[in-house]
């Protein structure tokens, strides 16, 4: 799922492609997005974008004509309009010629061109969203890279609330305190801090102040520190020290991956091969990984702590392997994305056995024809044996003399034994 510093590239993208770029006409959705219409059409505007934690906004103001006696037309847009932007699990936007317009772009703007190219947002699992004259979420806290100072306030002064009863990697998931963290996220930042992902979040966070003890710009180390040096906790509290400053690492850490470019963000190239040498405990192999009380898997090293839900298990392991499959499903197609693999198998190998049902039938056919022949030759040496001793009965009693019983017939006629 694209986190907060995706988000961010999502708007530097759109900033960078867009500079100079005129649109025209209205927006279009796509047929199947059951997302609203976006009510806004003009002769000619401008697009900008901007980021917060994981949010995009695009504003979309119209350009005004140099012409003072130039009258606006009806149903022409006047005035500005945001649209806000979730990005879902695979949300992203492209800027293509029009007759390359990928297949799961849901939501279109057309530039004043010849030939026209088109900025869209494509999301091939449909789990995304927008809102026309939308505003940031109302509850989600300050963005954990731009807002930084807004954010460790926010965090600090609600240790009390109950949201903070909860294992620190579950909390840090929790947008009303941490927006822009995501799974790999949480998973690196503890692992840094060789925090235990199940431990009390307020035991991790008390003592924390709204003010930055460390220099913000000093860049973090990015070491891998020794399983041994892991925190104790006692008394229910974690020993910390200044450097182990779990607020400071939820803003530097995305900021490094803001600086990496992100998972590869370019759209057109997406390449992983930076980001996946970039971490050191999400998908690595030797970490351990657990589902949380929310069903979410997090990656660790080490005990998990004392909050670890009862009977978890780990969830099998999956190869990061870059898909091709087609995820925009239709009504029509839910039930064939909840078949498992081996389902999948089965259909396939029964499509096979059909494309090859005109050879087997022949072969049948003709084991069915053998079978019959042998049947036949079967039955006629089990007859035959029979009309053979009948005949030498009969030879042995008419030499024999033996009278048999009853009237015999004879060319027509019945004569009795006697001859009378």
């Amino acid at each position: 799922m694209p986190e907060g510093p995706e988000l961010h590239l999502a708007s530097l993208f759109v900033n960078k492609m867009c500079e100079g770029v005129v649109f025209t006409g209205p927006v279009r959705k796509s047929e199947v997005s059951k997302n609203p219409d976006v009510p806004f059409t003009c002769d000619a505007y401008i697009i900008t974008a901007t980021s917060r934690g994981k949010e995009v906004k695009l504003t979309l103001t119209p350009m005004k004509s140099d012409d003072p006696k130039q009258r606006v037309k009806a149903g022409q847009a006047v005035e500005p309009m945001d649209i806000v932007f979730r990005f879902g699990m695979s949300g992203f936007f492209r800027f293509t010629a029009e007759d390359e317009l990928p297949k799961h772009a849901h939501l279109r703007f057309f530039s004043k061109e010849n030939p026209c190219r088109v900025l869209s947002f494509v999301d091939a699992r449909r789990f995304g969203s927008w809102h026309p004259n939308g505003t940031w979420q109302a509850d989600r806290g300050p963005c954990i890279m731009f807002e930084y100072k807004s954010f460790r306030e926010n965090v600090v002064s609600h240790l009390s609330d109950r949201a903070f009863d909860r294992p620190i990697c579950e909390v840090l998931l929790n947008q009303k305190y941490f927006n822009g963290i995501g799974n790999y996220l949480r998973a690196e930042i503890l692992f840094r801090l060789n925090i235990p992902p199940f431990v009390p979040a307020r035991d991790v966070l008390e003592g924390l102040t709204t003010e930055d003890l460390c220099d913000n710009m000093k860049p973090v180390k990015n070491e891998t520190a020794d399983t041994k040096t892991t925190p104790q906790i006692k008394k229910g509290k974690a020993v910390k020290q200044e450097a182990d400053d779990l607020l400071r690492l939820c803003h530097t850490v995305p900021l490094e991956v803001v600086k990496m470019g992100g998972k590869g963000y370019d759209p057109e190239k997406a390449d992983y091969s930076a980001f996946e040498a970039w971490l050191q405990c999400y998908y690595v192999d030797g970490m351990k990984s657990l589902r949380d009380h929310n069903g979410r898997t997090v990656w660790f090293r080490g005990d998990p702590g004392p909050m670890a839900p009862k009977n978890s298990k780990s969830p099998k392991a999956k190869k990061r392997v870059k898909k091709e499959e087609d995820h925009d499903y239709t009504d029509k197609k839910k039930v064939a994305r909840s078949r498992s693999e081996n389902t999948v198998k089965k259909r396939l190998i029964k499509e096979e056995r059909v494309a090859k049902t005109p050879q087997k039938e022949k072969t049948a056919n003709r084991k069915e024809t053998g079978s019959k022949r042998r049947k036949a030759e079967k039955a006629r040496e089990m007859s035959t044996p029979q009309r053979e001793t009948r005949s030498k009965a009969c030879r042995r009693k008419s030499s024999s003399g033996e009278p048999t019983a009853g009237p015999q017939k004879r060319n027509g006629r019945v004569t009795r034994k006697d001859g009378k």
